[in-house]
């Protein structure tokens, strides 16, 4: 069933209105003009087809069509601050859903989601593995993270280091190519071994069994532990970056993640 456009303006003038029976109070409570809410009256009163309101030597009255619908209006605007309210409580709330590549999930994000939720246990973490973009609403994401140069229609801030750094396994280069995606992979003319994201091209070099361009923030742990060799730096724009629509990424809980992730 359509429904009908509601004066909401209008009727929030009313209910002012009806409960101080003066314009002026009215008014002074909605921080408008009393002529503002004489012409709000007025255009109800025409949309209606009903007067509102009469004037007596003792001031305003209210007429009996008005009265006959001010316990459901009150009623509604009560039911409306009801809906506000339980809206507004999911800034409150301590459960986020992210969606990340699987490989950026393992090594780097969820050693840091553990370390934020060791800080508050109230928080409550639904990792979705992504490795292509899901839709925010379809998936009810509150974030993810994504690889690219960059997201015009998104919020985003990067995360760490950005661009490739080319590794090779510990105990020097083999004539392998560890490819993980077009165009990651260093041509040499050797062969080339492939693997389904650049995770597993850091662990098929820590096994030695060839080099690899991946992602710096990616192989930052393990060149730092030994496990593989860095042999190059390529800066680029492309990085990772954390990402929401504008509304997720107004959220208290979004913003204090982003806050934390970025420690």
């Amino acid at each position: 069933m359509k429904r009908t456009h509601l004066p909401l303006n209008a009727l929030r003038v009313l209910d002012a209105a009806a409960r101080h029976l003066s314009f002026t109070r009215a008014a002074d409570e909605l921080a408008v003009t009393p002529a503002a809410v004489g012409q709000q009256i007025r255009a109800l009163e025409d949309v209606l087809g009903v007067v509102l309101f009469r004037r007596t030597p003792k001031g305003l009255e209210l007429t009996h069509e008005a009265e006959a619908g001010l316990e459901a209006l009150r009623a509604g605007f009560l039911k409306f601050e009801e809906s506000v309210e339980a809206m507004r409580a999911g800034q409150s709330s301590k459960s986020l859903t992210i969606a990340a590549p699987r490989d950026i999930t393992g090594r780097w994000l969820a050693p840091r989601l553990a370390a934020i939720a060791a800080a508050d246990p109230e928080l409550r973490f639904t990792l979705i593995a992504a490795d292509q973009p899901l839709d925010f609403t379809e998936a009810n994401l509150d974030c993810a993270i994504r690889w690219g140069e960059g997201f015009d229609d998104l919020e985003a801030v990067a995360l760490g280091e950005g661009g490739l750094v080319e590794i090779e396994p510990p105990l020097g280069r083999t004539n392998v190519t560890v490819s993980w995606q077009a165009g990651s992979s260093t041509e040499d003319g050797g062969a080339v071994f492939s693997v389904a994201d650049a995770g597993l091209a850091i662990d098929a070099v820590a096994g030695g069994i060839g080099h690899a361009r991946v992602p710096a923030l990616l192989a930052a742990g393990d060149i730092a532990s030994g496990h593989v060799r860095e042999v190059a730096r390529h800066d680029g724009a492309y990085r990772y970056w954390i990402v929401a629509p504008t509304p997720q990424w107004r959220q208290k809980k979004v913003r204090a993640l982003v806050e934390a992730l970025m420690r």
